[in-house]
């Protein structure tokens, strides 16, 4: 077999290989107990890894291909007791100021939307991330001089975790885990692709929002006798940009990870069934406005709070139609009431002055005047989103609402005279309009609503704008794939911003014809590779007495949500009917299969009676699913931070098991 990979350590040169292989160095770091660990390079003789030293463990190696990769398995056999901290890098060839890198869910481009206080160039050229940070365990480098690209995945059938005792330097595992890392080295002339196990996370680890850490070298502890096989497959191939990159390296991770859906624990109609027990528990109606509680809350008690808050997190006013929709279809008076009255209250005390809608108060302080209020363009969109189906729905039903119907034109109307002339919305406005964020990142978020808007009242106006919003997001952010900036308290590279863009060029693709219709459709599908890169295509591990891990979670089908905040959630929203839609419309199977995975996984931790999941109530989805060694304030990886807000969940589940809502709206004649 021409070997394409050679495995050489030490200071010397790198050996000569075929220019379409890498050469690939290792060490393998010992520990005692109580002292330093001591670092040996290894190099290869008949198959065999060595020190210049005998070591009291044996390290074997195969390389073999498969297809397009070559697979490089290293075999660990501890002739004593042994704790081994094995790390390799591979060459990729690439000048390293040409190269972009992505590790999925986690890294993009350089990640330099996100502040140097999270993971990016802008702390270091070079880092090691845990695996079970990343929606696919894989690492890849991609030369924008050349257009190849590399990457290297990591192949592992095992599933096990272990408790530490601390949290940095060395670290001795307190039982088995299959977690490696994956990460690059980009500080010399040229870009190296680094992977080992067990973990490692340098030069230093993300272990809660905008707080970087002291490094951690984990050390796996084997026992005379004992053999641990470890294996990595090694990818080069060639790709237009990166967009196309990350797109064909997705195809690849599905491919070789072959994600199953499960057996969903619940149908569609026994979910919201539960979530309505949220409805109920969570409604407050003691001030002006009428809500449910959905943000800020405790897990242990689930108490409402005095906040509300108009879109994500809280998403009041589409959770006020979810309820009432549901309690008219199944005669139960109580939501259709509540739903009502929240809208009722929104309408007469919920408007600002210039015709926005309040996005956030604390209602125990009174209603904020007009002046001082902060508006988003993604919340004020969602709020005009949720009243667009209500009214829709309203008049389905012979009902007419012309003051609501009023107040809805005025907010279309003022998103027309927000819009830039480059086709942008600011972040960030006050209710005079005027900008408190310039950036574009959230553009997209206002899409579908202009086109509802278009759709509702048949205003041309509408339409155009929201085609003007596309014409940015196609310039800006899809031909340049960088999705940023949508989510609420973070500003940088993340997943709502993907689905944003997905969203909107697939409300855009439905209301056009012919080969514009093709246009929009095939943006949808490329922003719908970035929203997918962010979602899970393999089952991470948790330790015994980590709940998640006790509750049996598979992780297969969650989004991790942004390099800010580094959780998984439930945020789907819309997407996975259009990833579907995608699939179908054009014959890629691996769509239609995610979809499955993603439907069939989001259901898991549904609190019931007798099976809480640990909330403290039945129907109160829980939002921030810590799942790696990170946490967003209390708890960390297995748990659930302390404060959460089930309103956008409940909200997210709901269009996930309400699969014809949107294309049913987009359809419908004007």
């Amino acid at each position: 077999m021409n070997r394409l990979f050679t495995l050489f350590l030490g200071a010397a040169a790198l050996v000569a290989v075929s220019a379409s292989g890498a050469d690939i160095k290792a060490r393998i770091s010992l520990k005692s107990p109580g002292n330093a660990a001591v670092s040996y390079a290894l190099t290869e003789r008949g198959g065999k890894l060595v020190a210049d030293k005998a070591l009291p463990v044996g390290i074997t190696q195969t390389v073999t291909a498969d297809g397009d990769d070559e697979v490089v398995s290293i075999t660990l056999k501890a002739d004593s007791r042994v704790y081994v901290n094995f790390q390799a890098e591979a060459a990729t060839g690439f000048k390293s100021a040409d190269c972009e890198f992505y590790l999925p869910g986690f890294w993009y481009h350089r990640n330099m939307r996100s502040p140097k206080e999270a993971p990016s160039f802008h702390s270091s050229k070079s880092w090691n991330f845990r695996e079970d940070r990343l929606s696919s365990p894989l690492s890849g480098a991609y030369d924008t001089a050349t257009g190849e690209y590399m990457t290297v995945l990591r192949q592992n059938t095992e599933c096990a975790d272990a408790l530490t005792t601390h949290n940095e330097g060395e670290v001795i595992l307190s039982g088995n885990t299959s977690v490696g890392y994956l990460g690059f080295d980009n500080e010399g002339a040229s870009t190296l692709l680094t992977f080992g196990y067990p973990y490692m996370e340098t030069p230093r680890r993300y272990i809660r929002k905008l707080y970087l850490a002291p490094s951690i070298t984990a050390f796996a502890k084997m026992e005379k006798g004992e053999t641990k096989t470890l294996t990595w497959r090694l990818h080069k191939a060639k790709a237009a940009d990166y967009g196309e990159f990350v797109s064909k390296t997705w195809d690849y991770c599905f491919d070789r990870l072959n994600a199953q859906p499960l057996q969903a624990a619940y149908t569609a109609d026994q979910m919201k069934a539960q979530l309505t027990e949220y409805f109920r528990r969570s409604y407050v109606d003691k001030y002006a406005l009428k809500y449910n509680s959905g943000i800020t809350l405790r897990v242990d008690d689930c108490k409402p709070c005095d906040q509300v808050q108009l879109g994500f997190c809280g998403r009041v006013l589409l959770n006020a139609f979810n309820a009432l929709e549901y309690g008219e279809q199944h005669q139960q008076p109580d939501l259709v009431k509540m739903g009502n009255a929240i809208f009722d209250s929104f309408l007469k005390h919920g408007i600002t002055e210039k015709g926005y809608f309040f996005d956030d108060a604390h209602l125990d302080r009174g209603m904020p005047a007009s002046k001082d209020v902060t508006h988003s363009i993604r919340q004020q969109s969602e709020a005009v989103y949720a009243v667009l189906h209500y009214l829709n729905y309203e008049k389905q039903h012979g009902r007419a609402h012309k003051e609501w119907e009023k107040r809805v034109r005025t907010m279309l109307d003022n998103f027309v005279s927000l819009l830039k002339p480059d086709g942008s919305y600011a972040r960030k406005f006050h209710d005079d309009g005027t900008d408190i964020d310039g950036s574009g990142g959230s553009t997209p978020s206002a899409t579908s609503t202009l086109v509802m808007g278009y759709k509702y009242f048949g205003d041309k106006r509408y339409l155009a704008a929201a085609k003007r919003t596309v014409d940015y997001l196609e310039k800006n952010i899809i031909s340049k794939s960088d999705y940023f900036s949508s989510t609420l308290d973070a500003n940088c590279e993340d997943k709502e911003a993907a689905i944003s863009a997905v969203t909107a060029t697939y409300y855009l693709a439905m209301t056009t014809k012919g080969k514009e219709s093709q246009h929009y459709t095939e943006l949808c599908r490329k922003a719908a590779y970035f929203a997918l890169s962010w979602y899970y295509m393999w089952d991470i591990p948790f330790a015994q007495g980590q709940m998640l891990g006790d509750l049996g979670l598979k992780t297969r089908g969650w989004g991790n949500v942004s390099v800010e905040n580094n959780h998984i959630d439930v945020f789907v929203f819309e997407l996975p009917h259009i990833v579907k839609w995608l699939g179908e419309n054009g014959g890629d199977k691996r769509f239609v299969q995610m979809y499955n995975v993603i439907y069939s996984s989001l259901c898991q931790l549904l609190p019931t009676e007798g099976h809480l999941c640990g909330v403290a109530l039945p129907g109160y989805y829980p939002e921030v699913v810590q799942h790696t060694a990170w946490d967003y304030g209390r708890n960390g990886k297995g748990f659930y931070n302390d404060i959460f807000a089930p309103g956008w969940t409940v909200a997210s589940l709901w269009e996930l098991y309400s699969p014809h809502r949107t294309s049913d709206f987009l359809t419908k004649k004007k």
